[in-house]
């Protein structure tokens, strides 16, 4: 493990583990916006959600890795990380003193790096409290919460310019795969599934958002916030959006999940009908058995690691601006392991990820079929994105609703959307349209 550690350490000094320094203190209490004050620099490291969460700000080391290895190689490099640092973190709470931010590719066989990163300076906020962290890499660097407000100040004052909308010259064009090819692979799909192969397959499709000029990555983040305050809004490293969804959250022995799997879009509902969205989803079947796979697979995954579950038996149905989906909370207290630890956000990453409602029922027969199907690399859509601290806690989301800068002026938008033995290819085209909104309305297309 030594070897390939070393491999893959790229910041601050290439070959070695980083020897880290870290303070954390508590602030003076945020304005009602919230971190939303601090969403002003496009590279900053953005998790947020109701107003609470983290923004980083640079970066003091990086890991990258590819691969079927890349959740235990980030999480051996963490762990050596974190041995070696040396940390003053008086609040000792979930999120503060050092943390990394980190976004994985969804599958072993992507071309897209998975990463970790360790900012210089983390703004944080919770129910009770908020915080800067300062971290260094130079021995020889002032490390006090006079030295890290100063530099949050010099950085807060140089912000991002905004850009401007509205002007018709910004527009959405075919990916890597097209609507027509896209409709193909899902009656594919329920070709498969009606031969016994699968039982679910959620087939995603890309499109790509073409700018007049730069994307004003703070303006889009600050609209997602504004937006969909009950997603989680993130920024790591050019992977940009809100999701609905939490892979996994962990707080001392407490792990906590967000299951979505049934969709219905707000823009085709009829106004006037206070039920509609209870009846679309609660219940019909096709819905309702999309969800409860998710569910069944979640469950079956945790339940080994975990001494005791709280799972309903009904879902309910999640409004959000565009959509309103299906969606359940399941809980567990994680169980002690041998040497008296519980598993850690990233542990519990690895093993959950990829849920069902990201890539079918069978999982790994589903994972399969998906790469002959979709014609094309999902990079990090779809896949863990979020943060961890030295204590193991932490929150990774499922990287949807989003997308990925590949240049200044362009953006990769992705949507998926689970198909069935009863789906429809022209109502789940509409459905990934319906799911690419959050993005295109941010980025004002």
């Amino acid at each position: 493990m030594t070897s390939q550690l070393s491999a893959a350490v790229g910041t601050p000094v290439p070959g070695t583990v980083p020897l880290l320094r870290s303070i954390t203190v508590q602030r003076p209490a945020m304005s009602e916006h919230g971190l939303l004050d601090y969403i002003t620099r496009d590279d900053s490291l953005v998790w947020s959600r109701h107003g609470e969460g983290t923004i980083g700000f640079g970066q003091v080391a990086r890991f990258e890795s590819t691969g079927p290895e890349r959740f235990a190689l980030a999480h051996a490099w963490w762990d050596a990380v974190s041995d070696a640092a040396q940390v003053s973190d008086p609040l000792d709470l979930p999120g503060t003193g050092l943390i990394a931010f980190g976004a994985f590719a969804f599958s072993f066989s992507s071309t897209y790096s998975s990463r970790l990163i360790v900012p210089r300076i983390v703004v944080g906020r919770n129910e009770t409290c908020s915080w800067i962290t300062y971290t260094v890499a130079d021995p020889e660097t002032e490390l006090s919460a006079e030295a890290a407000e100063a530099e949050l100040a010099d950085l807060l004052e140089d912000y991002s310019p905004e850009h401007e909308l509205g002007e018709g010259l910004d527009r959405l064009v075919a990916g890597q795969i097209s609507e027509q090819e896209y409709k193909d692979s899902v009656r594919k799909g329920v070709a498969v599934i009606e031969s016994g192969a699968a039982t679910k397959l959620v087939l995603a499709r890309d499109a790509v958002a073409e700018l007049a000029s730069p994307i004003a990555v703070a303006q889009v983040l600050r609209q997602l916030v504004l937006r969909y305050d009950d997603c989680w809004t993130y920024s790591v490293d050019g992977l940009i959006g809100a999701t609905p969804e939490m892979l996994v959250r962990v707080r001392g022995e407490i792990a906590e999940a967000r299951v979505l799997a049934g969709t219905l879009d707000r823009a085709t509902a009829p106004s006037g009908d206070s039920r509609y969205a209870h009846r679309m989803l609660i219940e019909d079947e096709k819905q309702r058995h999309e969800h409860q796979l998710a569910i069944d697979s979640l469950t079956e995954q945790l339940g080994p690691l975990s001494s005791g579950m709280d799972a309903p038996d009904e879902p309910f149905v999640l409004q959000l601006p565009n959509v309103w989906h299906l969606a359940s909370d399941v809980k567990a207290s994680l169980a002690a392991r041998a040497d008296g630890s519980v598993p850690s956000v990233l542990d519990l990453a690895e093993v959950f990820h990829p849920t069902a409602a990201v890539c079918g029922t069978p999982t790994k027969e589903a994972g399969r079929i998906l790469r002959e199907l979709e014609g094309m690399d999902r990079g990090p859509y779809a896949g863990p994105v979020g943060w961890i601290d030295t204590r193991g806690n932490g929150e990774f989301g499922i990287a949807l609703r989003g997308g990925v800068i590949e240049s200044p002026t362009s953006v990769r938008l992705y949507a998926g959307c689970g198909v069935v033995a009863a789906s429809d290819p022209v109502a789940e085209l509409a459905e990934s349209w319906a799911k690419m909104r959050p993005m295109r309305e941010a980025l004002g297309i």
